[in-house]
């Protein structure tokens, strides 16, 4: 092996030359590369093990059980059961339904409870008991980014679920880790000018706010993106994830001088948080001359079912929804509710895709060592997932695609039909350098495999 040629993770690179000065084809070279470099939790008999940590209980406990049920239908797709769902519309072609490196694929469960210290118990415990190869879930920012920090630490991959801080590929950015799901920026960016277009550009707005990273990037990009509008931001008010009544908060917005109420909210904290201001009266009040508004700028249909009519017309921004047309959409809405008898939401779809992308990772670079899966993530150009091409930014390990801005449908023809898209924001308008001040302070390092 004295002639191979290792790139920076330690791996052999396509084409490095070999003895007589044949070149070596990628996959065997990524082979002979895992054959060759240690890494933690190789798989020796003839499964690989998956970890899939869900917020099963917590205020986001809804989204975390339509992930679990995207991870096990990606899991019998790639294991060759059922119709193979986005298998079959996915760019890339190196997955068989064989498994995954000729490996029948497994999965070991956890518990985030929406805590990050629960997140990273769950996440140690199914690697170093349950020989987890990859950890994948969760639908907060906090249990991202500190899951995200373990798997580092471990020497494992970690594909993020439902995390829309910037942080997650801003300044707590990790080798190891990589999100497919939008950011607090990119919401911003989509939702600001319809915002503007809508409601006009002389606006006060006041902002309740989740307090902990993922609030605190959605508030500072929803207000810096509308204040360019020509808005202001009368006040920001931060609220603690575990608040389920949120009148005391809601209450002194009436005597602020808003005409804008921003929910910075998500999950089960957004279902009471948009009820009660509804409660309160605010959709029907007339403040500086104009109709009162309200907007969420994170939403998902899951969101959506739980807030019921209050929903309706309030706009807000989602990473993907199952009444985009495109051909692999359609074809994970189909697989899903054959599955589930219902459609899947954004957590789910995110999940899936995930999955996918790190098996097809694994195949194209011949090896489950998690530098051989980054190597091939970065810079990877896709399409055939939902949401149109897009990119695995290499710099931050951002995933680069459309954006949705949505609204609660006047007239919903069934609990899950509660949003419309009414604009598809093109890639080119949400992406930034990946130096931008909102991201700035974090170092991707290097990849650990974790022995």
């Amino acid at each position: 092996m004295s002639d191979f040629k290792l790139n920076r993770r330690g791996l052999l690179k396509s084409g490095a030359v070999m003895g007589a000065g044949l070149a070596m084809p990628t996959v065997f070279a990524g082979r002979l590369a895992a054959d060759s470099h240690a890494y933690l939790n190789a798989p020796t008999g003839n499964t690989v093990t998956l970890g899939f940590n869900v917020p099963q209980s917590g205020p986001y406990a809804d989204e975390g059980a339509d992930e679990l049920r995207a991870y096990q239908l990606a899991v019998k797709h790639l294991n060759g059961e059922g119709d193979g769902g986005m298998m079959s519309t996915f760019s890339s072609k190196a997955l068989k339904g064989n498994g995954v490196l000729g490996k029948k694929v497994e999965y070991v469960t956890g518990d985030t409870q929406t805590k990050s210290d629960a997140a990273r118990a769950s996440a140690k415990s199914m690697i170093e008991k349950d020989g987890a190869i990859m950890i994948t879930g969760g639908s907060s920012s906090g249990v991202a980014v500190a899951v995200q920090g373990l798997c580092q630490e471990a020497g494992v991959i970690f594909m993020a679920g439902l995390t829309h801080s910037n942080d997650t590929t801003g300044k707590d950015k990790k080798a190891n880790g990589f999100r497919h799901f939008f950011n607090a920026y990119m919401s911003a960016a989509a939702l600001a000018p319809v915002l503007a277009s809508r409601y006009g550009t002389d606006r006060k707005a006041y902002h309740l706010t989740a307090d902990y990273t993922w609030g605190w990037t959605q508030q500072e990009s929803i207000a810096a993106a509308t204040e360019e509008t020509g808005w202001e931001t009368v006040n920001n008010v931060l609220t603690p994830l575990t608040a389920t009544d949120f009148s005391s908060y809601i209450a002194p917005v009436l005597n602020s001088g808003a005409d804008v109420l921003v929910l910075n909210h998500y999950g089960g904290n957004m279902v009471n948080s948009l009820t009660n201001a509804v409660q309160f009266g605010l959709r029907g009040k007339q403040v500086n001359g104009k109709n009162f508004e309200i907007v969420v700028p994170l939403y998902s249909r899951l969101m959506a079912r739980g807030a019921g009519a209050a929903v309706k017309g309030i706009l807000g921004s989602t990473n993907w929804h199952w009444s985009l047309t495109d051909e692999g959409s359609q074809a994970f809405v189909k697989s899903f509710g054959t599955e589930y008898g219902f459609p899947p939401s954004q957590a789910a779809h995110t999940c899936y895709v995930q999955t996918l992308l790190y098996a097809d990772a694994a195949e194209r670079a011949g090896t489950f060592n998690p530098c051989g899966i980054g190597e091939a993530l970065e810079g990877f150009t896709f399409d055939g997932l939902g949401n149109g091409p897009t990119e695995y930014r290499a710099e931050d390990h951002q995933c680069f695609k459309d954006v949705l801005v949505v609204q609660g449908k006047e007239n919903p023809t069934s609990e899950f039909d509660v949003l419309e898209v009414v604009e598809v924001t093109p890639r080119a308008q949400v992406e930034y350098p990946a130096d931008h001040p909102m991201f700035a302070g974090g170092d991707l390092g290097s990849c650990n495999p974790g022995a």
